[in-house]
């Protein structure tokens, strides 16, 4: 039997949202989209926030009370299972042969129901309308993970964004902290994932014309020497 195949929500899902022609040649014939400079800053922001998270295990750290009802699951040990993409939760479906798996920020207790966190860094404040544009996807498919793995979801996740306020005294760069709250829906992921993984046993899809990736491939095979 041939391995699963396995997706992500990040790379695999919103590349399949954003362009169904890049999807299929990167799943199908390996052929990737070129990638730039990663930023290490985004990077380091993730790990010093998780450590600042962790020393409310159980609680919420203040700027969220209010904000954000419920409390950090307990287990330390538990969410750096879930944190670690090799280890972490995932969605598996025998009958197409295919995993959706990923890794969590951080995940919320209310009551007998979870709901996952994700953090973000960026430059400003976020506009309305932009953590469902960019996100809605990777938190419908953690609350896939959390129901296959039989937990009890709520209806809503949360980004905390964090974004750049001032320089003070000392070079200390001093932080805006805006948790949204957002609806979601495991079985939205499902369908997704399941559209995906049926797209790649189709003939590949005609080139986007919104997708600059496949508007440049065009125009670089149309040129002639």
């Amino acid at each position: 039997m041939n391995k699963p195949l396995r997706l992500s929500p990040t790379s695999g899902l919103n590349l399949y949202n954003d362009c169904k022609r890049c999807f299929w040649l990167h799943y199908n014939k390996g052929v990737q989209r070129p990638r730039g400079i990663f930023p290490s800053l985004p990077s380091g922001m993730d790990l010093i926030i998780k450590e600042y998270f962790d020393s409310f295990r159980g609680e919420l750290p203040p700027e969220l009370w209010g904000k954000v009802k419920g409390k950090l699951i307990p287990d330390h040990k538990l969410i750096e299972k879930w944190r670690n993409w090799r280890t972490g939760l995932e969605y598996k479906d025998d009958k197409i042969n295919a995993v959706l798996f990923g890794a969590l920020d951080d995940c919320i207790i209310n009551g007998e129901k979870y709901a996952p966190i994700d953090y973000k860094t960026k430059g400003s404040a976020p506009k309305d309308g932009d953590s469902e544009r960019y996100y809605q996807t990777q938190l419908d498919s953690y609350t896939l993970f959390l129901k296959a793995a039989g937990f009890e979801v709520d209806q809503v996740g949360y980004l905390i964004y964090y974004y750049p306020d001032k320089v003070a005294n000392k070079g200390i760069i001093k932080f805006n902290i805006e948790p949204v709250k957002i609806g979601i829906n495991p079985d939205r992921a499902q369908k997704l994932f399941e559209d995906a993984v049926a797209s790649l046993k189709s003939q590949i899809p005609r080139p986007n014309p919104s997708c600059e990736y496949c508007n440049y491939a065009t125009k670089y095979n149309s040129i002639k020497d």
